[in-house]
Order: structure tokens, then C-alpha cells, then sequence
């Protein structure tokens, strides 16, 4: 996919991406409360920072040969006992920093690192 200009994502910020994201952020958090819609919803997390500012999807793929992964164990428990909630709460600031001029360049930082939040899943770069 071609990387798009500074303009056109900054268009798309002011015309969709400000009040399309905190849509779909808490669509994901319903779907990722339920066993059937939990693919999605982890789906949805990850495609976040391209609602918001169109930036180029991210590989869902396990980075480099998966050293420094946690297990997909952990992952679980975490996403169970603390991810779900933790995220919720993660990205609906994110998403209220993302309406401020000020606020707008911690909620990029905060919605890039959201699916850590989640599951703990690390991404290369």
C-alpha cells in the first residue's frame, strides 16, 4: 500500500478519524468481552492508528522469530484478569486526548501501544 501524504492524513483526522475511533475502540472492547467476537476484536485493536490518522496497518503477524513474546499463556491470564478492563479504560483516554490539539500526540503514542495494553503482544518497531 502507497504511504499517504501528511495532508491527506490529517484530512482524514478532522473529517472521520476523531470520532470513527473511539467508535471503533469501544465496538472491539464489546466484541473482545465475548469468546465468538474476540478475533475481531483483537483485529480491531490493531487497526486503531489507521482509523484514527490512516496509518499503514501494522503486520499481524508474530514479530521477527517471537523472542521476547510473552507465552500465549500469559497472554491469556493477563487479557482475562487485566487486559480487558485495562484496555477499555486505555483507549477511551486515548481517544478523549485525541479530540485536543495538545492531547492529540500522547493519544497516537497510547493507541499505538494498545495492543500491549490488551494481550501484552509486542510489535517490531
Amino acid at each position: 500500500m502507497a504511504q499517504r501524504s501528511l495532508f491527506t492524513r490529517a484530512l482524514w483526522f478532522v473529517a472521520i478519524g476523531w470520532w470513527a475511533t473511539p467508535a471503533v475502540v469501544n465496538v472491539a472492547w464489546f466484541l473482545n468481552a465475548t469468546v465468538i467476537g474476540l478475533p475481531l476484536g483483537i483485529k480491531l485493536i490493531n487497526l486503531v492508528p489507521t482509523v484514527l490518522t490512516l496509518k499503514e496497518p501494522r503486520s499481524l503477524s508474530v514479530p521477527g522469530d517471537g523472542r521476547g513474546q510473552r507465552s500465549l499463556l500469559v497472554r491469556g491470564l493477563y487479557f482475562v484478569f487485566v487486559g480487558w478492563w485495562l484496555s477499555l479504560l486505555w483507549a477511551n483516554v486515548a481517544a478523549f486526548l485525541a479530540v485536543t490539539i495538545v492531547g492529540l500526540p500522547v493519544a497516537y503514542w497510547m493507541f499505538n501501544r494498545l495492543p500491549y495494553v490488551t494481550s501484552l503482544y509486542r510489535f517490531d518497531g
